[in-house]
């Protein structure tokens, strides 16, 4: 089982040997302050900004949804501006709730490169935890990583309505847009018919760290996860389903994740919409 997170003591250990990990501000909320503004007010030192909607993603479309998965040789050309090297460790944080970390952590990890963790607890797990904040932006020298897609699986609209017939298609969204109840910013409201509502802030605990992997494994195996099996899993744009991926692969689970998720589905009229519990 690869080690999906890493605490905030830990990290302080880390950043003090000769060869610290390499650090990403991946800060960003939907409808919310850009997150630039927030790394330039206090962020982790040494931390490099990662901007989720032009680096982790390609430009939304109808079609690929809000925020398709990013064309390799981009995403290579913006880890190298990161700095990051073949050879690194790499750790991601964000300051709500590690969602837009855990996305930066599975992109890396479609594209090949998979040794990186998010921060448990994210930016204010790290500040409770004693750890200073610097201001100055962090420029760091180009970096020769080489990234290339398809090294997780994952899944296309037509996969994604297979998997709901065939085995557990798990809907991270709030419970009142999986029952369609509303929809702030997707075309139609409701979801994939066959899907099985995991609101991703069940994974976490009262204080924004991941739950034990115990806790987890219990919580996907009364959902109906198979023991050790694929679990596939889609929210409304591919962001929060890579939080529920790493809590999955913590609780022992294969995630497979539809990066398109409810914004490219309920984009395609021809596509069914269930409402409801």
């Amino acid at each position: 089982m690869p080690e999906v997170i890493v605490s905030a003591a830990a990290l302080a250990e880390e950043l003090a040997s000769p060869r610290p990990p390499r650090l990403l501000d991946v800060r960003w909320q939907l409808g919310g302050p850009p997150g630039i503004d927030g790394y330039r007010a206090g962020h982790l030192p040494g931390a490099v900004y990662v901007d989720l909607e032009t680096e982790l993603a390609s430009h939304a479309t109808p079609a690929e949804g809000r925020h398709p998965l990013p064309d390799p040789e981009v995403l290579q050309r913006a880890a190298r501006r990161w700095g990051l090297r073949q050879d690194d460790q790499v750790v991601v944080y964000d300051d709500y709730d590690s969602m837009s970390a855990a996305r930066a952590w599975w992109t890396l990890r479609w594209a090949g490169f998979d040794r990186v963790r998010i921060l448990d607890g994210g930016l204010a797990g790290w500040v409770a935890a004693g750890g200073e904040l610097d201001q100055a932006e962090v420029h760091p020298p180009l970096g020769d990583v080489v990234l290339s897609s398809g090294h997780l699986p994952a899944l296309d609209a037509d996969g994604a309505a297979e998997w709901a017939e065939q085995g557990l298609l798990l809907d991270a969204r709030a419970p009142e847009r999986f029952r369609g109840e509303v929809e702030p910013w997707d075309p139609r409201a409701g979801h994939i018919p066959g899907a099985v509502n995991a609101p991703t802030g069940q994974n976490l605990g009262a204080d924004g760290t991941f739950l034990p992997p115990d806790a987890l494994t219990a919580r996907f195996a009364a959902l109906g996860a198979p023991a050790g099996g694929q679990v596939a899993v889609y929210c409304g744009s591919g962001v929060s389903a890579a939080h529920q991926a790493a809590a999955l692969t913590m609780a022992g689970y294969t995630p497979v994740l539809y990066p398109g998720s409810w914004s490219q589905w309920s984009s395609d009229p021809e596509r069914p919409v269930a409402t409801g519990d």
